[in-house]
This record gives C-alpha cells, sequence and structure tokens, in this order.
C-alpha cells in the first residue's frame, strides 16, 4: 500500500522543468524550421538557380547547431562558422550595395534593380531577415517567448549572426561599391557605430575593391540634415581614403 500510495503521490507531482530564461525582445519565429527551409529553397531553386549546389537541410541544421539548447547570451563567432561556410556564396563585382539608415529604400532599389544586392539578398540575409531565434538551456532548447536584446548582452544569437554575416558580405565586395546612406537623420548620416561604420567599413578589401560611391538620400519631405560636404560625410571619406579607396558622394542619387 505505502508502495502504491508513493507512486500515486510523485505521478501527481510530475518534475516540473525548470523555467525559460526571460528577455525583453521578441521570441523565436514561430515555424522557424519551416520559415527557413522554405526561404532557402525558394532563394537557391527560383531566384538565382546557379546557387542549386547549396544544401538547405544542412544549412537549417548548422543554423539549429548554432543555437538550440545554448544559453542566449554566450553565442561565439565559432557557433556560427559551420553555417556562414554552407551559406556562404561569391557576389559579382560591381553589385554591392551597402546601407545604412535607409532599410526601407535601399531594399525596394535592390527589388527593381537587379544590378545591385544588399546583405538581406544573398542566401545568408534573405533566410534571416526579419527572423528571429535564440535558445535555451532548457527543454525544447528553443525559446519561443522571448529573446535577448543588444542592450541586455551582446553576444546574443541575432547581434553575432548579423555581425558575422555583415563581415563576410564585406570581404565578398570586389569593384566598385555602393553604400547608401540618411542624409535626414539629425546626428549624422555616416556613424561609427553602426554595422556598417564598425564592420562593414573595415572588412572591404582594397586590393578588390576599386571605388566607393556613396548615394546620400533624403526622406521627402524629411529634414536635409547632411549634404556630402557634411561633417559625417567627411569623416567617412576620410577613413575611406586612409584604407586607399577612391571615393565619390552623390546627393539623392536617382
Amino acid at each position: 500500500l505505502a508502495v502504491v500510495l508513493a507512486s500515486v503521490l510523485t505521478r501527481g507531482k510530475q518534475e516540473v522543468s525548470p523555467k525559460m530564461l526571460k528577455w525583453k525582445d521578441r521570441g523565436t519565429t514561430k515555424n522557424l524550421q519551416e520559415v527557413i527551409l522554405g526561404r532557402c529553397y525558394g532563394h537557391v531553386m527560383a531566384r538565382y538557380p546557379q546557387l542549386g549546389d547549396k544544401d538547405c537541410l544542412k544549412i537549417w541544421e548548422s543554423l539549429k547547431h548554432a543555437f538550440i539548447y545554448k544559453n542566449p547570451c554566450n553565442i561565439t563567432s565559432e557557433d556560427y562558422q559551420p553555417l556562414m561556410e554552407l551559406a556562404s556564396h561569391p557576389i559579382p563585382c560591381n553589385k554591392s550595395l551597402f546601407w545604412s539608415k535607409t532599410s526601407d529604400l535601399a531594399h525596394r532599389y535592390t527589388k527593381s534593380n537587379q544590378n545591385f544586392l544588399t546583405l538581406e539578398d544573398t542566401l545568408l540575409g534573405y533566410m534571416a531577415d526579419r527572423v528571429s531565434w535564440c535558445g535555451d538551456p532548457s527543454a525544447p532548447g528553443i525559446n519561443y517567448e522571448s529573446c535577448p536584446k543588444r542592450s541586455e548582452c551582446e553576444s546574443n544569437p541575432s547581434s553575432v549572426f548579423w555581425k558575422m554575416a555583415s563581415k563576410m558580405f564585406a570581404e565578398a565586395a570586389c569593384g566598385v561599391v555602393q553604400v547608401m546612406l540618411n542624409g535626414s537623420v539629425e546626428a549624422g548620416a555616416f556613424r561609427s557605430s553602426s554595422i556598417f561604420g564598425s564592420i562593414e567599413i573595415f572588412n572591404l578589401n582594397p586590393d578588390k575593391v576599386s571605388a566607393v560611391h556613396i548615394w546620400l538620400m533624403h526622406d521627402i519631405g524629411g529634414p536635409q540634415s547632411e549634404s556630402c560636404s557634411g561633417h559625417s560625410i567627411k569623416r567617412l571619406k576620410s577613413i575611406l581614403e586612409e584604407r586607399n579607396f577612391k571615393v565619390t558622394c552623390e546627393d539623392n542619387y536617382r
């Protein structure tokens, strides 16, 4: 009887798995596997059939292994290295378009003009654009409720991924590259804290990239805070010229 009672009591008190860690950003995108696989197949089969040798299942597995069951504040570049190698592909010369604070405009532009590619038009960027993911040490290893913001920890899955993908995109650039910046931003069009200002600019290879064209765009009806002769653009030009790039700047490129 004692044994029966004990088993009934323990059954009633099922083991509760430890609570998921709580963060301030949105959680992992629902149906993440289907989203990533769908985008991968769509990109490889429909948009860029020349990338046909990409193994989308392997790519998904390597993304999953980068973060599942891991504390989302302890992600390293090593975690993503296999994914970067599987999903990388060459970027044709003269086609790289970098952007900062001009996301909508830059992507509308590359949608209608096949001559240029942003990071989000590459396989890696296309799969991950506007998607979020993070792991958790407790089962099921993926946190669908919340993920950490950059202000909570620098080494979160999203920040580490985009830093690595941006570095790789910059390293792959060749010929003439374009940079679309926002001249309506009060603090200045070029910010050294941005991904472009802190990562991409320093990973452009002067042996492969012949020139950098800056397109300084302004919001329609918005303030024209800065022109090509503005203080932050001068700072950007001097950084690029120091690294031996030819630089041109155009206001409101059409």
